[in-house]
């Protein structure tokens, strides 16, 4: 049956999977944004539904260190004995040039949780994994340290406490592509499978594997390794596939999640960032194959039921509790945003993005190239700097600012483009309204804002390109672009800005729209 990749749209990167049954679980990176981990349910592997985030509690995650790009990274879920397992790598600083990580383990009787606090785990290395065998859970990273060349290392670790039981060896080399990482253990029939991304993350990654008789090796290579990568796909139309997970449906038929990245606006630059592929995996001579050891925008696989186009997000600010899919950069301090009765109420209380903080931003991935975000604002700003509305943000120094402002006296609509040291204001306009109705739409090359008339037509005010929203841009990386609700203020606190009615839906351009 045909479906279409990424499964799950936007920036959802380092995707690990797990199956309970006829029921599916998946969980991604989240790096500095919060609530932290989502999770994903699916019964038919392409049509996904967030159901939680793993960490939700400023004492099970305190992101205040941690620099953009920083924070949690690739997780890996498992299911054993009736318990959920997370274990992920989470780097909290730079000391010397150097990143700082630490390996911990998290569990839950529900996928919804509430999930247990963190326990660490005494080994180097990121992108920690899991198997489950005989009573014991066999852990995995990365961990190269004493080594002359990357490696990946095992060792018994007692979930529940993360204390080390047995101790960690050297098992695999992988392929000597570079950036050894994302190592996940298998044992499949009389095999044990080693996987790990190479190559890094960008456009020469990709996923290599090797087998033995025994978990600790020694493991020989995959004859036709790399099994994934579009490195060599000239026809651009995905790259940077790997950082891949195996799972087996119930009919016996073997998938890869992985990530992967569409291109935008160029063939090397995108705005979403690392999204959730879907591959079918093949099984000959012992050995995974995927069909052209590529990933495709348009697949085929021995699927039971249609993939139903993305759904709209909406909030109409109604219930106090967040829906699921807000985010916040880093942990919010929500004594400054307010919700229930049909209003968010956002009291600024900071003033101009910065790489350790920005405060004041309630946003969520861009689920597609073509989307609408539309909602209600209600401000009038009582002094100078103070400003709120819809921004497209990818970091402190990338982002689009549209809305109300208050400069020089006067009320004004306007949009701020920052670009590295480039900061933009290509509209600048008195206004008397103090109630509008924003408007933020995108295409692979663009995006433009505007504000909604009575009628339900648009008033297109300006627009912008989508170059300075991809992720190959600003270098070191590893996010995609979020959209959503802001306000700042030099002074605290600010103004209240109030706004209703939220929709992040397919754009114009949108073949679901």
């Amino acid at each position: 049956m045909h479906y279409q990749n990424p499964v799950i749209r936007g920036f959802h990167p380092d995707p690990s999977i797990c199956r309970v049954g006829k029921d599916y679980y998946l969980v991604t990176s989240s790096f500095e944004y919060f609530p932290a981990l989502p999770i994903f349910h699916s019964t038919d592997l392409v049509n996904w539904e967030q159901v939680g985030n793993a960490l939700t509690e400023d004492r099970q995650l305190d992101l205040s260190h941690s620099r953009e790009s920083g924070g949690i990274w690739a997780p890996t879920i498992r299911y054993s004995d009736g318990m959920f397992y997370i274990t992920v790598a989470m780097e909290t600083s730079q000391v010397n040039q150097v990143n700082q990580f630490h390996n911990f383990i998290i569990h839950a009787k529900d996928i919804r949780g509430p999930w247990s606090d963190p326990v660490f785990v005494q080994v180097g290395g990121i992108d920690p994994s899991m198997l489950f065998e005989n009573g014991k859970m066999y852990y995995c990273t990365n961990d190269s340290r004493g080594e002359t060349r990357e490696t990946v290392k095992a060792g018994v670790v007692d979930p529940m406490t993360g204390e080390i039981l047995e101790p960690f060896r050297a098992v695999w080399h992988g392929e000597g592509g570079g950036w050894t990482e994302a190592p996940h253990l298998y044992h499949i029939g009389d095999w044990y499978y080693v996987f790990c991304a190479e190559g890094g993350t960008l456009f020469g990654h990709h996923e290599v594997c090797g087998r033995s008789r025994n978990i600790y090796g020694p493991y020989e290579n995959c004859p036709h390794n790399p099994i994934l990568t579009n490195r060599n796909d000239t026809k651009k139309r995905t790259s940077s596939t790997g950082h891949g997970d195996l799972v087996c449906d119930p009919d016996g038929n073997w998938w890869m999640v992985h990530l992967g990245r569409r291109p935008g606006i160029t063939s090397d630059l995108t705005q979403l960032g690392r999204e959730t592929f879907l591959t079918p995996v093949a099984w000959k001579d012992g050995w995974p194959v995927i069909a052209d050891s590529r990933a495709h925008i348009e697949e085929d696989g021995p699927l039971t039921v249609q993939q139903r186009p993305w759904p709209a997000r909406k909030d109409d600010f109604s219930d106090p509790a967040w829906p699921l899919w807000w985010q916040f950069d880093r942990n919010p301090d929500l004594s400054h945003f307010s919700r229930g009765n049909g209003r968010l109420t956002i009291r600024p209380f900071g003033h101009k993005p910065e790489e350790m903080r920005t405060e004041g931003l309630i946003c969520t991935s861009q689920p597609d190239f073509d989307f609408r975000l539309e909602t209600d604002l209600n401000f009038d700003p009582a002094r100078e700097g103070e400003e709120a509305g819809v921004m497209a943000f990818l970091t402190h120094d990338f982002y689009a600012f549209f809305g109300l402002q208050r400069q020089d006296g006067k009320l004004r609509l306007f949009l701020e483009r920052k670009m590295d040291d480039l900061d933009l204001f290509p509209l600048c306009e008195e206004t008397d309204q103090t109630k509008v109705r924003l408007v933020m739409e995108g295409a692979k090359d663009f995006y433009r804002f505007g504000l909604q008339n009575a009628d339900g037509s648009v008033q297109w005010k300006t627009q912008m390109s989508s170059r300075f929203l991809s992720d190959t841009v600003v270098g070191r990386c590893f996010t995609g672009t979020m959209v959503g609700l802001y306000a700042e203020s030099r002074e605290v606190p600010g103004t209240a800005a109030v706004f209703t009615n939220f929709i992040l839906g397919h754009g114009a351009d949108s073949p679901s729209a």
